[in-house]
């Protein structure tokens, strides 16, 4: 394992790699005071990006909805000097984090002229999911989707995935699936897809949901084991009776959910499509790290 570097971890912020705690941003950055940026996080596996081409790609595709002009593609270099610099080469998780504010001026509502978009990233090392969540599964409850009409932007201002989460957290279950009159949208800071009859089952990539990169993946993976996919809006009373329910995200990768409002999906144990799911993902990550 490489080693952190003795002065702390590094971070870059508007041009410059700077110490993790000597970082600062100005009270009067519109990311403080509006939530008014996108952010962006990859996976680093051994060292080795996890489809930082397409986490980049939904960046620039948040920044253009929101109109902060900024190239993404500018940042590819920066990620890689950020793993170097933090020793994070050869760990076996890290993540990177990407912020893209539209930058420091007085506050008004309005699209200030003449400012310099804000620009923070940081690598740091993360945890891998317990064994336990991986094969034993977790446990989720449904809560109404109350986020803004715009959820498809990865902003800043998850408030309302905040509050979903702790929701959660107080019914003693592990994460949320949102629902908009009972529609399944995905989770608080996943994506949601049931196993029914067989076939693999997610919300549509439209304005109700976030487009996840793990998501895009394993629909792709799953439809080249010729596993049926159906993208579509599917209920609450569909998540309830499905046959496996799986949460996917960049952190966590593929993960099962095996009960829901505290009753069983299915057996109540990973699903074997499930499981199949993870091999797949876990092949596709085992690549990058060659």
């Amino acid at each position: 394992m490489s080693p952190m570097p003795t002065d702390g971890p590094i971070c870059y912020l508007d041009g410059d790699y700077v110490a993790v705690d000597a970082a600062a941003v100005s009270i009067d950055d519109r990311g403080f005071l509006f939530a008014d940026a996108c952010y962006e996080v990859t996976a680093v596996f051994g060292g080795g990006f996890v489809a930082l081409d397409r986490h980049l790609a939904r960046l620039q595709r948040g920044l253009d909805e929101i109109r902060i002009p900024f190239e993404a593609t500018s940042l590819v270099p920066v990620h890689h000097e950020l793993i170097d610099r933090n020793g994070l080469a050869e760990v076996d998780r890290a993540s990177v984090y990407v912020q893209v504010t539209r930058g420091v001026a007085p506050r008004t509502h309005g699209f200030p002229e003449a400012v310099t978009p804000t620009v923070l990233v940081r690598a740091q090392p993360i945890p891998g999911p317990p064994r336990s969540t991986i094969e034993q599964g977790t446990s989720a409850i449904t809560s109404a989707d109350e986020r803004w009409g715009r959820v498809d932007i990865k902003t800043t201002g998850l408030l309302a995935n905040v509050l979903a989460q702790q929701v959660a957290i107080d019914a003693g279950a592990d994460d949320v699936i949102l629902h908009r009159n009972g529609i399944v949208t995905e989770g608080s800071h996943t994506n949601v897809m049931g196993i029914i009859d067989g076939v693999v089952v997610t919300a549509p990539a439209d304005r109700r949901i976030l487009a996840g990169v793990t998501r895009g993946i394993v629909i792709e993976l799953a439809a080249a084991e010729d596993l049926k996919v159906e993208e579509r809006e599917w209920s609450l009373g569909e998540l309830r009776a499905a046959d496996e329910v799986v949460m996917t995200s960049t952190t966590a990768g593929v993960r099962p959910i095996v009960t829901v409002d505290r009753r069983p999906i299915g057996a109540g144990t990973r699903g074997p499509i499930t499981e199949r799911l993870q091999q797949l993902y876990a092949a596709f990550i085992a690549d990058r790290r060659a």
